[in-house]
């Protein structure tokens, strides 16, 4: 399997979990807002500091951006491009936001594709701080309740990446059962989410969110992208045991360092992680 070496040392397990409640709410981003504030009030109006949401069909203008970029020092396996920050308002086509805690204040982590006003079609990492929600909007988040995705120091890539912490229930009554989840680095992505709900149990389990990124791409019909680094948003995941063990589903979308776009169902076995891989397990 495909693999790049990290600048740092990493843990023996490659799965970080924190087990948790969560309620599916309809997030609604007001006009005139910075994303992030934005994010920020709807999780807080429906009782959540952490969670995960869509962000298909979010117009944004000002809108700013980096890509993934080749690395200039041996500080990083991979880094960011210059920011890009295009004319006009932006809307995203598909996309997956990962909201918690950096530096004890609100932030998330979001990759999507999307069209710009001049009819480019583009796609990257948006930052949170240089964007502006341009049309109001409602999309399907899920918020977490005893666990919180908090951003730390990553001694394996040297990122300050986010990952799932247990966290103090918020005292009111949510549903089900879900697991807050980080996949790390050089493990194939399907097969590290299906050992996990094998370990546990989990016949069946939906995926929320998922924002991170792969090496490389291959996709079940055969197409793919060879650019080692890419930003990944899962458009749709599903995990299922039919009788030979669970096995996952999951539709990606994704740009590569060079621009190439490309979507599609990841093969399983052949999709490992680049630097991080965040998402939301909903059991059932």
């Amino acid at each position: 399997m495909r693999r790049i070496e990290q600048p740092g040392t990493g843990t023996a397990e490659r799965i970080q979990s924190a087990e948790c409640h969560g309620l599916r709410f309809p997030m609604t981003l007001e006009a005139g807002l910075p994303l992030l504030e934005a994010v920020r009030r709807s999780f807080a109006a429906a009782g959540f500091t952490s969670g995960v949401a869509k962000l298909d069909g979010l117009a944004l203008s000002p809108f700013a951006y980096v890509m993934p970029a080749l690395s200039s020092t041996p500080e990083h396996a991979a880094f960011y491009s210059e920011t890009f920050r295009p004319a006009g308002t932006a809307r995203i086509e598909t996309g997956a936001i990962t909201f918690g805690q950096r530096d004890g204040a609100p932030f998330f982590h979001a990759h999507a594709l999307w069209l710009e006003g001049d009819g480019k079609r583009s796609g990257g990492h948006i930052l949170p701080d240089e964007t502006m929600v341009a049309e109001t909007i409602t999309l399907p988040a899920v918020g977490l309740d005893g666990a919180a995705f908090v951003a730390e120091p990553d001694s394996e890539t040297n990122f300050k990446l986010f990952g799932p912490k247990p966290a103090e229930l918020l005292g009111a009554t949510r549903e089900g059962r879900f697991f807050a989840l980080r996949v790390k680095p050089n493990v194939d992505f399907c097969g590290a989410l299906e050992r996990f709900c094998a370990e546990r149990g989990i016949a069946r389990a939906t995926i929320h969110g998922g924002v991170g990124s792969t090496i490389e791409a291959r996709f079940v019909d055969g197409d793919g992208v060879e650019s080692f680094a890419t930003e990944v948003a899962i458009t749709a995941g599903r995990i299922a045991d039919e009788g030979a063990g669970p096995q996952a589903q999951i539709d990606v979308a994704l740009v590569d360092f060079t621009g190439s776009m490309a979507s599609g169902r990841l093969v399983r076995g052949d999709n490992p992680v680049l630097m991080t891989f965040e998402l939301v397990l909903e059991v059932g």
